[in-house]
């Protein structure tokens, strides 16, 4: 079996170890560009000896951002704000990615810490939110429900971003359906109550993914991989559930999906999670072992025996992690090291 430093190639990409930076929030864009920031930011992890970085969740659309503060693929200047930091991380050997996002009807946020209110103003640089279906979630305005016309045309968009990702550098593209940002709405019977063909049906619900998918593969070029992030279950009852992104895992391989990022829950604000060491490993350990689908498995991943124990053991083929990466940059070398 393979182990965390072991190289790892997926099409005609290879990856020098498995320890790869999950996408991370910062909040520090300006109409949705990057900033100098991103720079000291990223490239800590390039020089860190992380095998793959992969940016913040990343809107395709101005309305398909987190936050005011979020960045964007939906200009040409956006993408090329990005193409330094891509030639640093190749000069290291270091692959780079990036995550298309919706946010859907948890976006159009205030920077977290700027504001006494959650929602942006238009005079803040806010708007009106969308979703499936007019359900808000606990906190956030009530969105307005997407019309089928709306939504092939951010499949469009998604496509669009991807051909600039691709232009700009990055060779990985993942797909943010994960954390009930709007992909995750769509497939979730919590928050998708739609009547038509993007509702009821597990084939309705994730039509809009599939959608997304196969749209992106399009614009990639064959060797370059393609991830999904996923939340494998909503934690409560009568929403998505493992047994579901089994039966979806393969059907999202046969589109061009290479890879599922498996995290969880994000999409209702009570769900019972009880967070503790590796506790999402058994979501990826399952899509792997039962789905037959490549898997990075994400969550509260700290040390260098628990993540080597993840893939020497076969649970997932890479590992993920964010709030370990920002306390310590350099966490690959020092696991190499230990």
């Amino acid at each position: 079996m393979p182990n965390l430093f072991d190289p790892l190639t997926i099409r005609e990409t290879t990856f020098n170890n498995r320890a790869w930076v999950s996408p991370m929030c910062m909040y520090s864009s300006n109409d949705g560009v990057i900033q100098e920031f991103h720079h000291a930011h990223l490239g800590a992890f390039v020089t860190g000896g992380a095998g793959l970085v992969i940016v913040e969740a990343t809107g395709v659309v101005p309305e398909g951002r987190i936050s005011i503060g979020c960045p964007g693929l939906w200009t040409n200047e956006q993408a090329a704000a990005f193409t330094p930091i891509i030639n640093l991380a190749h000069s290291y050997g270091v692959k780079m990615g990036i995550q298309l996002a919706h946010a859907g009807r948890k976006g159009g946020t205030t920077r977290p810490g700027e504001s006494d209110h959650l929602m942006a103003t238009p005079e803040e640089g806010g708007w009106e939110i969308v979703a499936p279906s007019a359900l808000a979630f606990d906190g956030y305005a009530v969105p307005r429900e997407l019309t089928k016309d709306e939504i092939k045309v951010l499949v469009n968009e998604w496509a669009a971003a991807a051909s600039r990702a691709i232009k700009a550098g990055f060779d990985v593209l993942e797909i943010h359906a994960a954390h009930g940002y709007l992909l995750h709405q769509f497939y979730s019977p919590l928050s998708n109550h739609r009547t038509d063909e993007y509702g009821g049906s597990f084939e309705n619900r994730t039509r809009f993914l599939r959608e997304v998918v196969a749209a992106v593969r399009k614009e990639m070029p064959n060797g370059a991989p393609l991830f999904v992030r996923i939340s494998a279950s909503d934690w409560t009852e009568g929403g998505w559930t493992l047994e579901e992104s089994i039966e979806l895992a393969p059907i999202l391989k046969e589109l061009g999906a290479d890879l599922i990022d498996t995290s969880s829950g994000g999409n209702v604000h009570n769900a019972k999670i009880t967070p503790g060491p590796g506790y999402q490993v058994h979501f990826a350990e399952a899509i792997k072992g039962e789905a037959g689908v490549t898997t990075s498995a994400v969550g509260m991943i700290t040390e260098p025996e628990q993540a080597d124990e993840i893939i020497s053991s076969g649970k997932a083929d890479a590992i993920m992690m964010a709030r370990e990466f920002l306390r310590n940059p350099r966490w690959p070398l020092m696991a190499a090291a230990q």
